[in-house]
């Protein structure tokens, strides 16, 4: 009598797993967020050397906009993981398994990379109208009263740039937005598998969370380099206005130029220290949620 095979986890389940995982990771990295976009803007404008540190730019937030201040935005970065997360997770599953051989054999790095590059960016174009949302509401506190948007929550931020702006607004910066993702989640790939294998043979590590974290910080590190430039382009995109009718920047060539020519090369890189920290630990803990999520699951609904 052949043997019943084990219960899993149906698909809706792991996808929205995945977002609460990724939802509550961003309760705890938000603030990083939020510096990160600071950073990035500073330097637009009239606003030259606006903070000339991370640390100064939280201290900043912290001494003009309050404790509650650094969660600006959190309810768009939480919108953000319940599309962006949720979509990525769900096409690299199925594109995962039907790159899977009929005899169990999972795909090879190649392969992997490319579903994660095309989860990756599938999931950013889902994500899109979240992330512009986020990056408005946490550029806001920068900005004198007079020139605020003063979005509410994430739903009023949308409703009202619908309204004000133009459905095609929320996708403003798409482009962007699934670059960064594709080079992120190639970035990441590569730079996770080598540094975990690295610690392995080291001898020093076993494979468990200290390994994982490790590995990550330095996965973190790649990938935060290699991001960082598109990533910027996006947040002056996503952040800009029209003005006297025309968008502030006409391509994201444009941005890259005018960031380099009037505030330096290596400030395509600003904001690096805040993009890292939030990085690493955002992808450990999303792990770490999703792990226990599944063992509850388990525990309490497949075995019961």
């Amino acid at each position: 009598m052949a043997e019943a095979k084990p219960k899993t986890s149906p698909k809706a389940i792991k996808f929205l797993f995945g977002g609460l995982a990724g939802m509550g990771a961003t309760v705890f990295v938000q603030p990083l967020d939020l510096v990160k976009n600071r950073m990035q803007l500073s330097g637009q404008g009239t606003k030259a050397r606006e903070y000339k540190t991370s640390f100064h730019a939280l201290f900043s937030i912290l001494k003009n906009e309050g404790v509650g201040g650094i969660y600006t935005g959190l309810s768009a970065g939480l919108l953000r993981q319940a599309t962006y997360t949720t979509t990525r997770l769900g096409i690299y599953t199925i594109l995962f398994e039907k790159m899977t051989g009929e005899d169990g054999r999972p795909p090879n790095f190649f392969l992997k990379a490319l579903i994660g590059m095309t989860a990756g960016a599938t999931g950013a174009f889902v994500g899109t109208p979240a992330e512009v949302a986020l990056i408005r509401m946490t550029a806001d506190g920068r900005l004198p009263p007079d020139q605020r948007r003063g979005y509410s929550n994430v739903f009023n931020a949308l409703a009202r740039i619908t309204r004000e702006e133009g459905v095609a607004t929320l996708w403003r910066g798409c482009v962007p937005t699934m670059a960064r993702a594709v080079v992120v989640n190639a970035a990441q790939l590569a730079s996770y598998s080598q540094s975990k294998q690295a610690l392995l043979d080291s001898g020093y590590f076993g494979d468990d969370i200290l390994c994982h974290f490790c590995a990550s910080m330095i996965s973190g590190l790649v990938t935060t380099a290699a991001s960082m430039p598109v990533d910027i382009v996006k947040t002056r995109i996503q952040n800009m206005r029209m003005i006297d009718g025309k968008p502030e920047y006409k391509n994201s060539l444009e941005v890259l130029v005018r960031v380099v020519g009037s505030e330096g090369f290596f400030s395509l890189w600003k904001g690096f220290t805040p993009y890292y920290a939030r990085l690493g630990p955002h992808t450990v803990l999303t792990f770490i949620f999703l792990e226990q999520m599944n063992r509850l699951y388990k525990t309490y609904v497949l075995d019961r």
